[in-house]
């Protein structure tokens, strides 16, 4: 039984969030450091690793099963040194223990256990563990004791153990450079995607079901390409289906991380930064590729939720909610039956009711007990289609209904903000909201990814030009990681694509040559996760495979191929095709789980298209042109205006593409060669259309 006193350990002292959770456990925890490592070789103590985050449903199981309770404290202090690791403060920790973990048992997840030796070599990984032991499964309190004797008695055990998993780590790491990528990996993926693909429910495989907004975009670009409708077909029922569902905030827009069932009907709760900003971008392009209303308001709606609830004053955006509130996973979310009849009247209750599923006993049950738990989750009933409530019935109803239960919402306390500030996922939503503008023709949005970006430049860069991974209370620290770099060098792309402001595009190559310098692995390709100035780790890691988002590989593998066909330096389509080759054998054995890689892939092979226009930006056939551009699916283009500013000599003979007897002109070239060029919009409409725009 827990008593009432007041602990406080080490972790009281550090800025995140999920860390400062942990600080008043009863558990001795250090944060990762070597003041750590050196106080276990004095005690001559193995170490008690547990990686997690702050908004991680059962990080928050296991601290109030074990971690707050003083029978478990006492015997991790008396056997261990323990260090608490914030996964997303340290992704390179993270990815090294993960990938130890999913070699040793063939799984992973969070909370990540992790046992070593003080040199950091792990001998025990798991993930998720109780208290006590039960169903097979070994308890905390019987790992300790077993872990204590194995020290004491078979040490020797452990440390061979250590060693056997180090060695798989080092040879899974040095895999040598493999074949060049080609089209067929493209067309390898969308085979298994299909074959994959669940067609009552939408998604892919069965539950749990997670969002995966990049799998989406390769389908979207293989349609492009090909003509495939039924590649088209997968997105739309995937995307109605998420809309529709309760993975979808009706009530107060974005997408919670996960779906525990097939149907995306009963997420678990928490909302992530990185979820909301990559179902962005997949909105963006299913609205440019169908024009369908649905996917623009969803888009709306997911924005105005980040730019509402996750905006930090200083400009950037914190990194997340949690899933539960007041100790109860989705409390703020869920509603009784008698709750929505109380705050709502008879005609609003009644078109609540015909719409969505809703029941008196609530419509899901608990995932652990399977009881219905009297709570209802908003998502629409089956036949109800996902455009309901922007184009049939009687939206503005609809609509003013949903508004009135966000301000009783509201009033609820709310669930806890991790409001760290991180690059790399706030590049990946400077990159959604620029992309938005563009697509939503909405220049506030613009202008909020220019405010993030500059407070990135601004506060998170060091005096070399690289970035800080970490900002929170006045503090930038953490060395950038390669996903803080290629993700804002992807950022600051779109960003001068969506102003087509020239500071933008200087920023992005200035940001891109010290992603080069710094992470490139020269001798057999790609790049690695952490530069030469990093903490040494069992291995540096490299990796491709996109899992809740892109890998920082995928991300600068686009980059690359993008910036070679924005300025003509195409030198850095080799470095790309390098990339490509680091990864050849992973992709080949699984391809769809490189979709954004593919994506890389896919713009490299081509067709792509790289458009100039040559006017002053002032003038409304320039911008007419522009927005001609903007309004089409057209994945792999580039954009580049030329208005007689700074870019000649940072864009290759930008000088031969300019206006045509002072009209404003566009240029459209492929594959070496250029169309006519166009001064009318009418003429350049046929440009484009004639390029498969």
């Amino acid at each position: 039984m827990k008593d009432n006193r007041e602990y406080v350990n080490r972790l009281v002292n550090e800025k995140s969030p999920y860390l400062l959770q942990h600080s008043r456990n009863p558990v001795d925890w250090y944060p990762w450091s070597e003041e750590a490592f050196e106080r276990a070789r004095e005690m001559d103590r193995p170490i008690f690793l547990s990686i997690g985050y702050s908004t991680c449903h059962w990080c928050h199981v296991m601290e109030r099963e074990s971690f707050e309770d003083p029978e478990v404290a006492e015997a991790m202090n008396r056997s261990f040194v323990s260090i608490k690791v914030d996964r997303e403060e340290r992704p390179d920790i993270d990815a090294v223990y993960m990938k130890a973990c999913q070699l040793a048992t063939g799984k992973g997840g969070w909370p990540l256990t992790v046992i070593m030796t003080p040199e950091k070599e792990p001998f025990f990984l798991g993930t998720y563990i109780p208290k006590s032991s039960r169903w097979g499964m070994m308890g905390l309190l019987d790992l300790i004791r077993e872990v204590s004797e194995l020290w004491r008695d078979r040490r020797d055990d452990a440390f061979s153990a250590a060693s056997e998993i180090g060695r798989t780590l080092s040879s899974f790491s040095q895999e040598g450079e493999g074949e060049d990528l080609h089209r067929s990996h493209i067309g390898k993926a969308v085979t298994r995607l299909k074959m994959a693909y669940d067609r009552d429910n939408g998604g892919f495989g069965n539950s749990p079901k997670f969002p995966s907004p990049h799998q989406g975009m390769l389908m979207l670009r293989y349609w492009k390409r090909t003509g495939d409708a039924e590649a088209l077909d997968m997105v739309k029922g995937t995307l109605d289906a998420m809309i529709s569902g309760g993975i979808h905030d009706h009530i107060g827009g974005g997408f919670h991380r996960y779906s525990t069932d097939r149907g995306w009907r009963v997420p678990h709760f928490e909302k992530m930064l990185y979820d909301q900003a990559m179902m962005s971008i997949l909105l963006s392009e299913a609205y440019l590729a169908t024009n369908e209303a649905r996917y623009s308001r969803t888009l709306r709606s997911t924005l105005e939720y980040v730019m509402r609830d996750l905006s930090d004053p200083e400009g950037g955006f914190h990194s997340a909610e949690d899933a539960d509130s007041e100790g109860e996973e989705g409390k703020f979310y869920v509603w009784s039956y008698d709750e929505l009849g109380s705050v709502l009247d008879k005609d609003e209750f009644r078109t609540l009711d015909r719409t969505y599923d809703l029941r008196s006993e609530g419509n899901f049950k608990d995932e652990a007990t399977g009881v219905r738990t009297g709570g209802n989750i908003l998502f629409l009933k089956r036949g109800i289609p996902a455009d309901s409530l922007s184009g049939g019935g009687d939206p503005p109803l609809i609509e003013d209904v949903l508004i009135k239960l966000r301000k009783v919402r509201d009033r609820r306390i709310r669930p806890q903000k991790d409001d760290k500030v991180l690059t790399d996922w706030n590049a990946l939503m400077i990159s959604a909201l620029a992309r938005a503008s563009r697509s939503l023709k909405e220049p506030s949005y613009a202008e909020r990814a220019e405010r993030a970006a500059s407070f990135i430049l601004g506060r998170m860069r060091k005096d070399d030009g690289t970035l800080f991974h970490r900002y929170r209370d006045v503090e930038s620290t953490i060395d950038g990681f390669l996903e803080d770099h290629s993700f804002m060098v992807q950022a600051l792309l779109d960003l001068y694509e969506a102003t087509l402001k020239e500071e933008h595009l200087k920023e992005a190559l200035s940001l891109n040559r010290l992603t080069i310098e710094r992470f490139q692995d020269e001798d057999r390709g790609g790049f690695f996760q952490i530069s030469p100035g990093h903490e040494a780790l069992m291995m540096r890691n490299k990796e491709a495979y996109d899992g809740a988002i892109p890998s920082g590989n995928s991300v600068q593998m686009l980059n690359l191929v993008r910036i070679a066909r924005m300025t003509g330096d195409h030198s850095l389509e080799g470095i790309a095709r390098m990339t490509g080759r680091a990864f050849s054998e992973e992709i080949g054995r699984s391809p769809s789980s490189f979709a954004y890689l593919l994506c890389a892939l896919d713009m490299a092979v081509g067709p792509s298209k790289e458009i100039v226009i040559a006017g002053s930006r002032e003038d409304p056939k320039t911008r007419a042109m522009v927005e001609m551009v903007n309004s089409i699916y057209f994945p792999n283009h580039s954009l580049i205006l030329n208005d007689g500013s700074l870019l000649d000599g940072i864009v290759r003979d930008l000088r031969d593409n300019v206006p045509i007897d002072g009209i404003p002109t566009a240029y459209l070239c492929s594959g070496g060669s250029c169309s006519v060029p166009a001064r009318d919009l009418e003429s350049f409409k046929m440009v484009l259309r004639g390029s498969g725009g």
